[in-house]
């Protein structure tokens, strides 16, 4: 596991306090501190994957900006991702110790966060300050989120499941894009004769097959609605939809279409692979084409632009024979920006910490987020795409909606991480053998049981 690389910075400016934008482009006219002048200090648990394109240039346009506009808050800051972010966020939860200020989930891996209510409702401050129109409705339907209510302010909306392509590989190898299963399936000798991988996965992590690529495959087998089908009690994760499910992803494997080098393949290792042609495909979310752009602190990009133009192709999985629903992806409500419940309400640090996530979801941030690729599908409805100089692959996860009729769940956003747990870890002892998709669909089922008699106590 790729250990996420942490940074303590802490900001000591200058007294006098200088007006920033709002988000909601207003401008403050008074500073955050105590009525005795005192400056505020926030604690703040950040997401930032140090090895991603553009990641040096959020220290400076994001963190810094806000530091030098916001001279009467002091900001302690932490940066951390993958595991070592979710594991530390979990012992601040256990320790009654969260930060103020904190990345987030809408559920899955922050579900602890949701269901213990240690997040403030964001909801009465967006309507004091007038910022409810500002934001699609989706990414601020408090439905969307475990707790059932607005705890974090979300970036963007994410579809977790795009199929990278590279074009060039395929051409070298007289092969188009497959329209079904069996077309990919076939291509897998042709590939492997010419020394290429067929699909390049991170499947080392055990996160990644579920959100981005396992989600899409059992919403195709089970259906629209299989999953509140199961949290109503009206089937079973033993049942023949998502059974079949699994069995899928044991063909995958057994057809050569994913090798078992995904399961020692890191997050941070996939894309250098991809990027080199050791595969024809990578299936990632939509999020991961900020890693092949530009870096502005370089001035190279993983993938150059010219490249990625005459190179690459995005689409979702091929149809499955037998699947119920195809042409579909996974989609989900996008992280964001979260209040620990423990400030209290109307005080200075309240006011600092919310002043905070409007600047990082405000106009001029979400916009840089999306130059970057770090946020395809913005959830602030005042950005100007066509005004953005995008990259090709950028303009292609724009569009990327036109590529599919069907969307699905993702499954950690739904199911408790209890739940979500065995079936991660399942889905990578499938790939090994050394776990048959019956005994998974049996532990992820009682784990579901367990779970579902913990909520009645």
């Amino acid at each position: 596991m790729k250990a996420g690389k942490k940074i303590l910075t802490v900001a000591l400016t200058a007294v006098l306090a200088s007006s920033m934008a709002f988000a909601g482009g207003g401008k403050e006219k008074a500073p955050a501190g105590t009525a005795g002048g005192e400056k505020v200090t926030l604690k703040v648990l950040n997401y930032l994957d140090m090895t991603s394109a553009n990641s040096a240039d959020e220290l400076v346009t994001v963190w810094e900006a806000f530091e030098k506009a916001n001279p009467d808050i002091i900001i302690e800051r932490e940066d951390l991702f993958n595991e070592p972010f979710h594991q530390k966020t979990e012992a601040y939860a256990a320790a009654g110790q969260l930060p103020d200020v904190l990345y987030c989930w809408p559920s899955g891996r922050s579900t602890t966060l949701h269901a213990k209510k240690l997040l403030k409702d964001l909801t009465p401050l967006m309507k004091r300050d007038g910022l409810m129109d500002k934001y699609s409705a989706l990414s601020i339907d408090p439905k969307a989120q475990s707790g059932g209510y607005l705890a974090e302010l979300p970036i963007g909306v994410t579809q977790t499941h795009v199929l990278y392509v590279n074009t060039a590989v395929l051409k070298e190898c007289g092969l188009s894009i497959p329209k079904t299963y069996d077309e990919l399936k076939a291509q897998v000798p042709v590939l492997k004769a010419k020394g290429y991988e067929t699909i390049l996965m991170a499947n080392a992590e055990s996160w990644v097959m579920q959100s981005c690529l396992f989600s899409d495959i059992a919403g195709r087998f089970g259906g629209s609605g299989w999953d509140q089908k199961i949290l109503n009690g009206q089937a079973k994760f033993t049942d023949a939809d998502f059974l079949n499910a699994l069995k899928f992803v044991k063909t995958l494997y057994a057809d050569g279409v994913l090798s078992k080098n995904t399961l020692a393949t890191n997050y941070g290792d996939v894309i250098g692979q991809f990027a080199t042609r050791k595969g024809a495909y990578l299936i990632d979310g939509d999020w991961r084409n900020g890693a092949f752009i530009t870096d502005k602190s370089t001035g190279q990009a993983l993938i150059a632009p010219e490249v990625q133009k005459t190179d690459l192709a995005l689409m979702v999985f091929p149809a499955i024979a037998s699947a119920k629903v195809n042409n579909s992806t996974s989609v989900i409500v996008g992280t964001g920006w979260a209040m620990s419940a423990a400030i209290p309400a109307g005080s200075a640090r309240e006011e600092a910490a919310w002043r905070l996530i409007k600047w990082m979801q405000g106009k001029e941030i979400q916009t840089w987020r999306v130059s970057t690729g770090g946020s395809p599908t913005p959830s602030r409805t005042d950005i100007d795409m066509s005004a953005l100089k995008l990259e090709p692959i950028q303009q292609m996860v724009g569009s990327f909606a036109k590529q599919y009729s069907n969307s699905t769940v993702v499954i950690d956003g739904v199911f408790a991480a209890s739940v979500c747990e065995p079936l991660n870890t399942g889905l990578q002892e499938i790939g090994m053998g050394s776990k048959t998709p019956e005994q998974v669909a049996a532990e992820v089922q009682k784990a579901f049981e367990a779970w579902k008699a913990e909520q009645k106590k």
